[in-house]
């Protein structure tokens, strides 16, 4: 990704409300805060949050002439990015605190071992599966449903466009059906060496 520079000019316009001006700067911070925010929060949803607060948050400061200097124009939106990020984790953390207190308060029931046992059961079952899988069918499969990645970023790092992705997520998931109906109908280990005494 290749950086810009920013001058007063680029300000002016975007600060009035130039469409071209308004779509690059969008489009340019947009990329710029998917790298940093990816490896920080575990939603796509949290992630545009931020995004959507940040963007919210520098146009009001441009609107309010607090953005004095055109050429720190990068690191200001960093820096508000930053700050919702932090206001972000400190959310989070309270409503997990309240989550614990609540959690604390009710009695605890007896422990469904069978429902333990059969999810993780499940898990393994579906790590085989995809263990089975073609590699480009595994990874569409992880990269949209297990880390829920951008569609557009998907569709990068694959070569291909929205469309096409549909169809290679529809195959996948036709494929992880029929692995999984091999698996299913697999007999144990110890049953079939049980059934041959």
């Amino acid at each position: 990704m290749q950086f810009e520079a920013f001058d007063q000019s680029y300000l002016d316009r975007l600060r009035s409300g130039d469409p071209r001006t308004q779509a690059h700067f969008f489009a340019y911070f947009n990329q710029l805060m998917q790298l940093k925010l990816r490896a920080r929060l575990r939603t796509v949803q949290e992630i545009e949050d931020v995004k959507q607060e940040t963007f919210a948050r520098v146009f009001t400061a441009l609107q309010n002439g607090k953005i004095r200097q055109p050429d720190r124009l990068g690191p200001f939106v960093n820096s508000m990015c930053t700050n919702v990020l932090r206001e972000q984790y400190r959310s989070n953390s309270k409503v997990t605190s309240i989550d614990d207190e609540v959690a604390n308060e009710i009695p605890d029931g007896a422990v469904n071992v069978e429902g333990v046992v059969a999810a993780r059961q499940m898990e393994q079952k579906v790590r085989e599966i995809l263990d089975e899988m073609a590699e480009r069918d595994r990874r569409i499969l992880r990269a949209v449903f297990l880390e829920e990645q951008d569609k557009d970023e998907v569709c990068r790092d694959f070569g291909v466009d929205r469309d096409y992705l549909r169809v290679l997520v529809y195959r996948a998931k036709l494929a992880f059906k029929s692995e999984y109906l091999k698996v299913i109908n697999r007999p144990p280990p110890d049953q079939s060496a049980a059934g041959a005494l």
